[in-house]
């Protein structure tokens, strides 16, 4: 779902202001769609590459599994990037839309907030995690991990950016200074209770993973993002653990094998909707089983 803050209750900057915005975005996000683009067709040429040489030519690449999967970090974090910008995020909006309109402008705000709060608190880790992967290098490819890695901060950095372009915008700053007032006050609060926390125990898992998790998805904050930010928070404030952990569970979290079909699916999608095949179907399918009792219902399973 996409958020808006340009609504009535929100109000946007002047129109001068507003321009220089509207450039910035446009770079940035141009900065970071033709990679992806790029990427995506580096990605379906490398995987098909593999497969020919693995079962054509019965001489496999050692190196192409390895590409990939660095590979599909960069185009993760950057289309992440690209989704953010794009404010397509998934988030749960039942509860914001039923609010009044200057309560709603508020919850979209506030999913921006907490948004950029978790990218900027990831982002330091992130560059440390980098460094770090410096002096490691890859099997196959022999370079070093620094490279895979460093699709973390970038990612982030652009949705950093892209936050704050959002916020800018806004020229109701009495909203924003109340969103960023919501967001501080309720992490001062759980940083309070540090100690609390401290004696609980496995109680945690239902204070950060339910209760915070369940605060930021009803306010209408981006499903990842309230994971996220109960995650570090879960990390930082009840347990030992460094929060690297956080953006090595991302980095091993996008790295699995299984995850290389998607760029498959997604080209192959694409090839069903531009030779209209997928309507064709829908409609075979609608045409045979339309006139049957929940014949509908049939036809979405088969579609």
């Amino acid at each position: 779902m996409r958020w808006n803050v340009d609504l009535k209750g929100v109000g946007v900057a002047p129109r001068a202001p507003r321009q220089w915005i509207f450039r910035l975005d446009v770079f940035f996000g141009r900065l970071v769609e033709v990679p992806v683009a790029i990427l995506v067709i580096a990605e379906v040429a490398i995987l098909f590459a593999g497969i020919f040489a693995r079962f054509v030519l019965n001489s496999p690449l050692i190196w192409s599994d390895e590409l990939a999967s660095l590979l599909f970090l960069w185009l993760a974090m950057l289309g992440a990037a690209v989704a953010f910008r794009r404010g397509e995020h998934m988030r749960m909006t039942a509860f914001v839309n039923m609010s009044l309109p200057a309560m709603r402008a508020f919850f979209d705000v506030f999913a921006v907030v907490v948004s950029l709060a978790f990218v900027l608190l990831v982002l330091l880790p992130s560059f440390q995690a980098t460094i770090d992967q410096a002096v490691i290098h890859t099997a196959a490819l022999g370079i070093s991990r620094a490279w895979r890695t460093a699709a973390l901060p970038t990612g982030l950095s652009f949705m950093a950016i892209f936050a704050i372009l959002r916020l800018i915008e806004v020229s109701n700053w009495r909203l924003v200074l109340k969103a960023l007032g919501l967001a501080v006050a309720v992490g001062l609060v759980l940083y309070a209770l540090t100690p609390f926390f401290e004696d609980l125990g496995n109680y945690n898992l239902l204070i950060f993973f339910v209760g915070l998790v369940a605060l930021g998805v009803f306010t209408g904050v981006p499903i990842a993002f309230s994971f996220g930010i109960a995650t570090f928070a879960y990390l930082a404030l009840s347990t030992t653990v460094p929060v690297s952990v956080l953006v090595g569970r991302m980095d091993e979290g996008m790295s699995h094998l299984i995850l290389l079909a998607v760029p498959l699916f997604v080209f192959l999608g694409l090839l069903i909707e531009m030779t209209s095949m997928a309507h064709k179907m829908v409609s075979f399918l609608a045409s045979l089983l339309g006139h049957v009792r929940g014949g509908l219902s049939y036809v979405l399973v088969g579609a």
